[in-house]
């Protein structure tokens, strides 16, 4: 099993204020990635708005995980999104290209759907802890009907280049129960494949607020 935490019952303050804590602590010029789709944006915007002075905002380096093949201004960008919350405070946003070249984080920040996809990694992808790529465009299947385009995605390797993890689950039972069950070796859906590369990975420290 990894070394992870699970912390229940965590508001989006609570949240805010673990990551304002944890990049305190994360050295000059952190790097960190993050997720998109409903869950971080308010987090991201209480962290902004009661710790804009704790964090250095121009030192902070910042990449999606994942992003749907649109142009940023188009809706379904978390890129733009990402890009137009944090970019006014200082922090430099990262866009995906598939030459792009990841750097180490301090900090991975992932959601995961209810099949126990993370990023765009879903499981038809069969992502691997030994993809020789760093960033990958590929196509979800099914795809998702709220969201129906091709991805560009951080690939486990990347995602496991980390010093710790912390996933926002949201509270969603069915998240929970697919998440326990991958801590319990029960499937090998792409977040149990993660699980095992961070342990593999040196145990990388997982924090998860269920």
């Amino acid at each position: 099993m990894p070394n992870i935490t699970i912390i229940k019952n965590a508001d989006t303050r609570a949240i805010a204020d673990w990551l304002a804590r944890y990049l305190g602590t994360a050295g000059s010029s952190p790097a960190i990635t993050i997720p998109g789709g409903s869950t971080p944006f308010p987090i991201l915007a209480d962290l902004i708005a009661r710790h804009a002075d704790s964090i250095d905002w121009a030192g902070l380096s910042v990449w999606p995980n994942d992003d749907r093949i649109v142009p940023e201004d188009h809706a379904a960008s978390n890129t733009g999104k990402i890009r137009a919350l944090i970019e006014p405070v200082g922090a430099h946003i990262a866009a995906l290209a598939e030459d792009a070249v990841p750097p180490h984080f301090a900090l991975t920040w992932l959601g995961m759907g209810p099949d126990g996809h993370i990023a765009s990694l879903f499981p038809n992808t069969n992502p691997q802890l030994d993809d020789p790529l760093a960033i990958r465009r590929l196509t979800p299947d099914p795809l998702p009907a709220n969201a129906p385009f091709d991805r560009i995605t951080l690939t486990m390797p990347a995602l496991l280049d980390t010093d710790a993890i912390v996933f926002t689950l949201g509270g969603a039972a069915d998240k929970r129960a697919v998440f326990d069950a991958a801590l319990r070796g029960e499937h090998d859906l792409p977040i149990a494949r993660l699980l095992r590369g961070a342990q593999e990975c040196g145990d990388i420290p997982v924090t998860v607020f269920a």
